[in-house]
């Protein structure tokens, strides 16, 4: 729970005598999977440095990365239970709550930067069905973190087709990314991002599946050597904050943190472009091999996919049919 540190009279008289800065009357502590170089990473820098400046030092933003507190699939629980006052999770990793969150993850709905920014925007009617969903798991989210296009691994044979993937194992990172690999004749497996590296150096699984940006700061290309670039799904991490403490906060201490969370949105998704291809840049001189899909093979993996819109509709109920409705009517238009 989160620890609002207030000295006592004798020891802040103490620390004011001695020159020292006084403690911080509010602290958080962020749960990040990643490292701090990735730019989930830094971006969190981003925020803690506009929180901790703005408030003058009444605010403390303490970053825990490489999973040292929670893993990803264990963040939504903890902060919505109030285990830690924030935390950053893959939105796939509410799908078990709320079904209708693997809408980002039906192959090939979002696959365009200008699809992906309509769905994302704050307020809108993609994004802002799941974050009020969201909050009622306990959690309120403060921003959304764009991670980009979703690309496969392997090692020497690149993944045009989906026949190039039948009756392997794939890594996968959501439900529906399962039932897509299971409609192409692949073999799922449900492995956090922290374990991945892991599981391609120990032949765990055949294929892998992150973002780009992953590899570079996983650095993936040590166990693996070819990227396809399928962009097969919009892959999205959420920023959370506890809602029993977000709602005991000062005001003051509410406006300073939305602002800085507003910042750190629009940073991240306007600097994604940037931060792909340099991690894709990065990947080629460290010997990967990337390769582009034609129209006509990107057709065919959509093919292939067909059966999962189905699968949603089934397993999504009255939010995902509303979240599909509008995805479609975004793609119309976009």
């Amino acid at each position: 729970m989160i620890r609002k540190t207030i000295a006592c009279l004798g020891v802040a008289a103490a620390l004011l005598a001695s020159g020292s800065p006084e403690a911080a009357e509010t602290t958080l502590r962020i749960s990040l999977q990643l490292p701090l170089k990735s730019h989930l990473g830094q971006n969190l820098l981003l925020f803690k440095e506009e929180v901790e400046k703005t408030s003058g030092g009444e605010i403390e933003v303490q970053i825990y990365d490489s999973a040292q507190l929670y893993k990803d699939k264990e963040v939504p629980q903890a902060v919505g239970s109030g285990a830690i006052e924030m935390g950053v999770a893959s939105l796939t990793r509410f799908v078990g709550d709320i079904p209708a969150v693997d809408i980002f993850y039906m192959p090939f709905m979002f696959n365009s930067e200008s699809l992906v920014r309509a769905a994302t925007a704050k307020g809108g009617p993609v994004r802002g069905p799941i974050d009020e969903a969201i909050l009622d798991t306990g959690s309120r989210v403060l921003w959304w973190q764009a991670y980009g296009g979703a690309i496969m691994l392997s090692k020497g044979t690149p993944l045009r087709t989906p026949e190039k993937i039948e009756n392997k194992k794939v890594r996968v990172f959501g439900k529906t990314l399962g039932s897509f690999m299971e409609a192409v004749g692949a073999a799922p497996t449900l492995i956090s991002g922290s374990e991945q590296y892991l599981a391609y150096q120990r032949g765990t699984v055949d294929v892998g599946m992150t973002g780009i940006s992953g590899v570079k700061s996983r650095k993936l290309w040590e166990v693996m050597d070819t990227i396809t670039v399928t962009n097969h799904a919009d892959i999205e991490f959420v920023v959370l904050v506890n809602e029993d403490f977000w709602k005991g906060l000062p005001d003051g201490h509410k406006d300073i943190i939305t602002a800085a969370a507003a910042k750190a949105d629009a940073a991240v998704r306007d600097d994604l472009a940037r931060i792909e291809a340099e991690a894709y840049a990065a990947a080629e001189k460290e010997g990967m091999t990337v390769v582009e899909l034609s129209a006509e093979e990107v057709a065919a993996w959509r093919k292939g996919a067909a059966p999962v819109v189905q699968q949603y509709k089934a397993s999504a109920g009255a939010l995902g049919e509303k979240l599909l409705k509008a995805a479609e009517a975004l793609r119309g238009t976009n």
